[in-house]
């Protein structure tokens, strides 16, 4: 599939909306209790992270409910962290030497496109090298420098079978701006 063709701006407007609504917790309308996808939670049930997380699958369907292609949810920097420290690995996807200079702490370094001479390349053995580190359904959260790489890398993941892929909006240069943790070794 196209780059082009992924990235956030082409995304159908009904799955635009889907994804967006499951990533974003909310209040009901009466103010009681949390809402995901239209369920409502009791107030006497708060749900963690992690219980959110489960919820939510590489998976949109269309008003009609029919099958659309797989794709990630989004979420900000700050519920990245919280997916992160509740046992999600966090996949970067940027180049290796983005990376050396500096990635959130525990991150594994897969790149998904490569600098050339003559501009970018997509990293052929992308979703081998992935699979070799990640199983199916390990939570995965994909980070890159500002958004668009992790997002074409997580739908791409989605597309090949990866039920728990997390795109994190903003990328690492939300992160660092966030003061999240930052390691600067290789």
């Amino acid at each position: 599939m196209a780059a082009a063709t992924l990235a956030r701006g082409s995304l159908p407007a009904a799955l635009r909306l889907r994804v967006g609504a499951l990533a974003r917790p909310r209040r009901s309308a009466a103010g009681s209790g949390l809402q995901l996808d239209g369920t409502a939670r009791d107030n006497k049930q708060t749900p963690t992270w992690s219980s959110l997380v489960t919820t939510v699958r590489c998976a949109a369907t269309n008003t009609a409910g029919e099958a659309l292609q797989a794709a990630p949810r989004s979420v900000t920097v700050h519920m990245a962290y919280a997916l992160q420290q509740a046992g999600h690995r966090y996949l970067d996807v940027r180049t290796e030497s983005e990376f050396s200079a500096g990635h959130p702490e525990s991150a594994v370094n897969i790149p998904y496109l490569f600098r050339t001479a003559s501009g970018t390349t997509k990293n052929a053995r992308f979703l081998e090298q992935v699979a070799r580190t990640f199983g199916k359904d390990d939570g995965i959260i994909v980070g890159c420098q500002s958004g668009k790489r992790s997002l074409m890398a997580a739908t791409e993941l989605c597309s090949a079978g990866f039920t728990a892929v997390t795109d994190i909006a903003g990328g690492f240069s939300s992160w660092k701006e966030s003061g999240l943790p930052v390691n600067h070794v290789a």
